[in-house]
């Protein structure tokens, strides 16, 4: 279509000279409502070809976003976990949506706008070359200024719209946030002070958009007057050629026709310019996403055919001398850990808060794989075995349970193949889930509001136990199986657990010391470091650090049981 649309253009003030410069200076009407005719069957054809190009470039653009949308949901869905605790889930949604849809507007508004037009431009002024030199200088002379302004102008666009798609990122990401926790802003009546730190992203975000807004005024109304001023010019000099009779009346009208369609592209480019600065500034923040490697990326892994016979069956996972810290230039948080788990047995992980137990399981599941020392998956290095290829040996029943709005089915089987029905009932009557679930409407396929708000605290624990079991994990993590938990649900889970450790190989965290006291190996950290390892036997009779948290334990439940009894 865009031959064609230029053609058009180019044919348009040429029938214009043959209409007044033949026919109509010499009376030949025939000859003039023919080529009249002629300037209709163009404005048609123009109509028609102007219409197919919008239409296609439009039905073009939205598949290129929608594929560049397939394109960073499958990148983010394949970042490391690592990332999304150290970026704002808010800025991530801002770059898949708003950036996106900026670059989207972008493409199909002003990138292809901008070729088209110039294209037009061109040969527009190729034409008017031909027809006549000295009126065509006329606009040429007025070009140098124009292309300065542009690029100066185009360069302040670029720094204003990095700083307001920045800005615009930080309060969408701050919003995500409190509307995720606005019950805990209404109940603390925290409204006030979220409302103040909103209002100074938008601030700033205003602030920058305004200088973007000063920019472009300034360039379309000097682009404006320079068309004005050039049309007079050429008016003025024309008028004088064609009194002199070098020049005709039609070629100046034809001339100030086209004039028209050169400098209305050059006038919009104003508008392009800043939807393009803005789209360069959205590209910016998504290639973010690229710049952050994925959980393979910059590791030496081993072949998938040189490690699925071996992983096939899980045999022993070993931590040798392993030290770990979250940045190059941060205090260690694991210090010359060692421990093995082999087939069978069950590793409990106690301490207080912060002591390290959570950055084991990180590093279990590799969240984090830049650890010293060494850490052996039958053997394996962890580290140079993919994500993909040792994941069906893991099960992980998480401290932070998170359910769709989706049926109770979905939540447990997450739509896998092979988790069919049946391996979902029979997992939830594993983990006694079964008993509440079959007396809700619809049992297994009752639909849960958004992270199953329609539920109890245990109830949601007790879906997610289901799930782990659900996903047929030869090893099982348990992240604080108890936290939260009422007691009723707690005995329900105490229950499984007991069954669990009788059939699985497990490691677990846990604060309340009853739930791991089964366990072949408990291991107490302090600061990072295992300060006492043994059984549950072993380490009451030592009387340490595992001796003083039981006790604090069995106190607490003594205490629950006074108060529960006044």
């Amino acid at each position: 279509m865009l031959p064609l649309s230029i053609a058009t253009s180019l044919l348009f003030p040429w029938l214009i000279i043959q209409v007044i410069d033949v026919y109509l200076s010499q009376g030949n009407m025939d000859g003039l409502l023919q080529h009249i005719f002629y300037l209709v069957i163009v404005l048609i054809i123009s109509y028609i070809v102007d219409t197919t190009y919008a239409y296609n470039l439009r039905k073009t653009g939205q598949h290129t976003i929608t594929d560049m949308r397939s394109v960073l949901v499958s990148r983010v869905l394949r970042l490391p976990r690592s990332y999304f605790d150290n970026t704002p889930i808010g800025i991530t949604l801002s770059r898949l949506t708003s950036d996106l849809e900026t670059i989207g507007d972008s493409f199909v508004q002003s990138v292809v706008g901008l070729v088209r037009d110039s294209l037009n431009t061109i040969a527009l002024l190729i034409m008017m070359l031909f027809i006549d030199w000295k009126l065509t200088m006329v606009v040429l002379v007025v070009m140098p200024p124009v292309i300065y302004l542009t690029v100066f102008v185009r360069n302040k666009l670029r720094q204003m719209h990095q700083i307001t798609r920045s800005a615009l990122a930080r309060g969408i990401g701050y919003l995500q946030e409190v509307l995720l926790g606005v019950k805990t802003v209404q109940f603390y009546r925290a409204e006030e002070e979220v409302e103040a730190r909103y209002k100074s992203y938008t601030d700033e975000f205003l602030a920058a958009q305004m200088k973007v807004n000063k920019y472009d005024a300034i360039l379309f109304a000097f682009i404006s007057g320079v068309t004005s001023i050039t049309i007079a010019l050429m008016i003025w000099f024309g008028s004088g050629q064609v009194l002199e009779a070098s020049l005709t009346l039609g070629v100046l009208i034809a001339f100030i026709n086209t004039l028209e369609k050169v400098f209305v592209p050059i006038r919009d480019f104003t508008s392009q310019i800043a939807s393009i600065q803005s789209s360069f500034a959205a590209f910016d923040h998504i290639e973010e996403l690229f710049v952050e490697p994925l959980e393979e990326e910059g590791h030496q892994l081993l072949a998938k055919q040189q490690v699925e016979p071996e992983l096939k069956v899980f045999k022993s996972l070993e931590f040798r001398n392993v030290s770990f810290r979250y940045k190059k230039d941060a205090p260690y948080v694991l210090k010359d850990v060692s421990f093995t788990l082999n087939k069978g047995h069950q590793i409990a992980l106690v301490g207080s808060t912060g002591s390290g137990k959570s950055t084991i399981m990180r590093l279990i599941t590799k969240t984090y794989r830049h650890y010293e020392g060494s850490i052996l998956l039958n053997g394996i290095e962890l580290s140079q075995i993919a994500a993909d290829d040792c994941a069906h040996l893991f099960s992980m029943m998480m401290q932070d349970v998170h359910l769709f709005e989706q049926s109770i089915h979905f939540n447990i089987a997450l739509g896998k193949e092979g988790v069919g029905r049946e391996e979902v009932v029979e997992a939830a009557r594993y983990v006694y889930a079964d008993r509440f679930i079959e007396q809700l409407p619809r049992d297994y396929d009752f639909k849960l509001d958004k992270n199953g708000a329609n539920l109890s605290v245990g109830q949601t624990q007790l879906i997610s136990f289901a799930r782990a079991i659900a996903q047929g994990g030869q090893i099982m993590m348990l992240d604080e199986a108890t936290s939260s938990v009422d007691s009723i649900t707690e005995d329900l889970i105490q229950k499984a657990m007991s069954r669990l450790y009788q059939e699985k190989t497990v490691i677990a965290i846990a604060h309340r010391l009853s739930t791991v006291r089964h366990s072949d190996l408990i291991l107490v950290l302090d600061k990072g470091e295992i300060v006492e390892r043994g059984n549950h036997s072993e380490l009451v009779a030592i009387n340490g650090l595992y001796a003083g948290l039981l006790k604090e334990s069995i106190s607490d439940k003594e205490a629950a049981k006074v108060a529960v009894n006044q």
